[in-house]
């Protein structure tokens, strides 16, 4: 590649190239075999069906073991509770009568309990070996309890009326429904991107010197040629080089209107051309694909802790010490006062209510909805804890190419020498640099396209380097360049036109001249356009109380132009890659917590360093970063804010209402104001129990009225 377009004020940009490479000319780069990404994590199968947790409370439980006994119990938890004589007690009602009726429950029960209740027997046990008495050791002391107490009162022994065969089904159900959604929350998104990566196509159209040829996927090679038709997906990820398509990114990026995509517009594997037909250089195949990458940042966050979930755990931990305290108190007291069934029978209620049916879903059912609507908002969750902290962040950071703006340069400006013809200037501009690659050449290009203007034909074409690039439009050699093609040509500048060309350049654009011969025609300003949703996004963290901070590498001017469009509160300009994690350091060390918005390989560091890291873009491969932003739009940031903020509520007002129902329940069943004659009886404790977890799986479901759509953020 040879350099041109170097001038004042400006990027340097990487030059112009000779016109475009004959497709099937393209070197390959050799790489080793590997499947596309569609098939490179066939091995699991269907991720929310078999995904093994080895982690916590989950460890060697796959979702479909959960599932399948959930079914199961439900389905025999149905007689169970019909058949109940407490439950047809409570209702109203009589339970039908036939031989051996009366043992339905006692039967059923024992099947829930051994088949149901088994996930939670041997992780209890397992907890009691590990001396980390948690969830699963609380729900097997409760389901035991009442599975022995059941027992003795369906056989008769002592005279107690301690049927809980009902409330031991609905208590394994309930807990395994909990497991269930939880498990699923984790895997769902790896189960979406394996569907995805199913649909992928196995065959490819390469493109070579003889023709096209159709190979199995796996055999592309980064430089390939492949051709993509209109309604294909795309078989790797790539660059447009011929053509222009509107391609259905939502299976990434979560938004479902096509995006334009022309000559040097990068696409991703597994994407869809939706119109036309176009054919694309591949950059990348197999593992290296953002989809693979995307898969990579799912396993990881299944993997991943949450402080949310180890509060509930702690919570669990509590309840179970405060159960079995309560419980030995309860035993002892009640003996003391010489009523031995009494002091079983309220040690059997305490020990049974104090199970969290609320808990076990409290934090499952939130982690289910804030995955699935973080999903559907483009924003994969790499880790855990960076969605919880989103709600601490006192500043966003955003590095400032490719994120607020779009990273490629745009048309901003045109002026033409006295009495010209702006349009006309443009079209000729077009013209010598239609046989160009070069971004700059695709932004002069496209603008006098949108402008509906006729381009003439250019011969001749030729790059000059560092200095701009040259053709024969209508007979006449015409440039276009910068300050040092000027000085070169010896052209000089007309006075008024200068005037506009440097204030173009004291805002930090790049200048390019049109020159006919030695004499100036006009001149076009290109700047990295600021993306239209950078400004919306801005204003509403702002809105939200968090400042906003941009950092860059740029020239501190082109920054600060920016800045003011935007409204950003703070600017760090001129700051080399290594440097950016500094800044990050800088900003904590007022006392600010930072979350950190990049793009590129080179923000890394920063992303490491921040708060919370965000990735934005479909290139996934930033190990640093905790989120990902699967599309470009920056207004995803605020998404993830008010999800954080919002599950956090939730969470919150779930774990309060599910501990502090336990906490209340169990001393009342425990007999404490039996002196006052109020008793919670086994069967009000049952029944109050259940309407705590009414309550708890209503209120997370609202977190679905949260808008994360980005387009609907204000």
């Amino acid at each position: 590649m040879e350099n041109h377009h170097n001038h004042d004020g400006g990027v340097d940009h990487a030059g112009h190239q000779a016109p475009r490479p004959v497709p099937g000319q393209a070197t390959a780069v050799a790489s080793p075999p590997v499947d596309h990404a569609g098939h490179v994590h066939e091995q699991h199968g269907a991720a929310d069906d078999h995904a093994v947790h080895s982690h916590g409370q989950h460890a060697g439980h796959s979702t479909a073991m959960f599932k399948n006994r959930f079914w199961l119990t439900l389905v025999l938890s149905v007689p169970v509770v019909y058949f109940s004589p407490m439950v047809g007690h409570l209702l109203g009602y009589e339970p039908l009568k036939f031989p051996g009726s009366t043992w339905t429950p006692a039967v059923l029960g024992t099947v829930i309990f051994l088949y149901g209740g088994q996930p939670f027997l041997k992780g209890g046990v397992q907890e009691l070996k590990n001396r980390q008495p948690g969830m699963m050791l609380l729900i097997a002391m409760a389901i035991t309890v009442a599975f022995a107490a059941s027992w003795v009162t369906s056989l008769g022994i002592g005279g107690f009326d301690l049927d809980f065969w009902w409330e031991l089904a609905l208590l394994v159900a309930i807990m395994l429904l909990g497991h269930w959604l939880e498990m699923r929350a984790l895997g769902s998104a790896q189960g979406a991107l394996d569907a995805l990566a199913a649909l992928l196509p196995d065959e490819a159209d390469r493109i070579t010197s003889a023709g096209t040829e159709t190979i199995p996927v796996s055999e592309l090679r980064e430089g390939d040629i492949v051709l993509v038709r209109s309604g294909a997906r795309m078989p790797a990820d790539g660059t447009v080089v011929d053509g222009q398509a509107e391609f259905d990114e939502s299976m990434i990026t979560g938004e479902s209107k096509t995006v334009p995509r022309a000559p040097g517009d990068k696409v991703v594997a597994g994407t869809v051309a939706t119109d036309n037909t176009v054919r694309v250089r591949v950059t990348a195949v197999g593992e290296n694909t953002a989809l693979a990458g995307i898969q990579r940042l799912v396993a990881e966050a299944q993997a991943s802790s949450s402080r949310a979930q180890a509060l509930a755990d702690r919570a669990a931990a509590f309840l179970f010490y405060f159960a079995a305290g309560a419980g030995i108190i309860t035993f002892i007291v009640w003996t003391l006062l010489g009523s031995v069934p009494e002091a079983v029978t309220r040690t059997v209620t305490v020990l049974v209510i104090a199970c969290p049916h609320a808990l076990g879903l409290a934090i499952p059912l939130v982690i289910a909805i804030s995955t699935e609507q973080a999903a559907r908002a483009g924003v994969l969750i790499k880790n855990r804890m960076a969605l919880e902290r989103m709600r601490t962040i006192d500043v966003v950071l955003f590095d400032k190419t490719g994120t607020l703006t779009t990273g490629e340069p745009d048309l901003k400006d045109i002026a033409a020498v006295a009495g010209g013809d702006t349009d006309r200037l443009l079209a000729m501009a077009a013209a010598v640099e239609s046989d160009s690659e070069h971004p700059v050449a695709r932004a002069i290009v496209r603008a006098a396209r949108q402008r509906n203007l006729t381009i003439p034909d250019a011969t001749g074409f030729s790059s000059l380097t560092g200095r701009g690039v040259r053709a024969t439009v209508d007979g006449r050699t015409v440039h276009v360049g910068g300050p040092a093609l000027l000085r070169e040509l010896g052209a000089v500048e007309p006075e008024p036109l200068a005037r506009s060309t440097r204030a173009w350049m004291d805002r930090g654009a790049a200048v390019l001249h049109v020159i006919d011969g030695n004499s100036v025609l006009g001149a076009v300003s290109l700047e990295d356009a600021v993306r239209p949703e950078s400004r919306q996004a801005v204003a509403a963290l702002q809105n939200r109380g968090i400042k906003v901070a941009m950092i860059t590498g740029d020239a501190r001017r082109v920054a600060l132009a920016v800045a003011e469009e935007l409204h950003i509160d703070e600017v760090f300009a001129e700051v080399l890659p290594p440097d950016k994690d500094k800044k990050v350091a800088e900003l904590q060390g007022r006392g600010l917590k930072v979350a950190m918005v990049g793009d590129g390989v080179n923000d890394s560091p920063a992303l490491a360093r921040a708060e919370v890291g965000i990735a934005i873009g479909t290139d996934v491969a930033m190990e640093s970063a905790g989120v990902v932003l699967a599309g470009n739009d920056p207004r995803a940031v605020l998404s993830m804010v008010d999800l954080s903020r919002a599950s956090y509520r939730k969470m919150w007002q779930n774990l309060i209402w599910a501990t502090g129902y336990n906490v209340l329940s169990v001393p009342l069943a425990a007999g404490v104001l039996a002196f006052a004659g109020v008793v919670l009886s086994p069967a009000a404790g049952a029944v109050l129990m259940s309407v705590s977890t009414i309550v708890v799986a209503l209120n997370a479901q609202l977190l679905r009225r949260v808008k994360l759509n980005p387009a609907q953020v204000r």
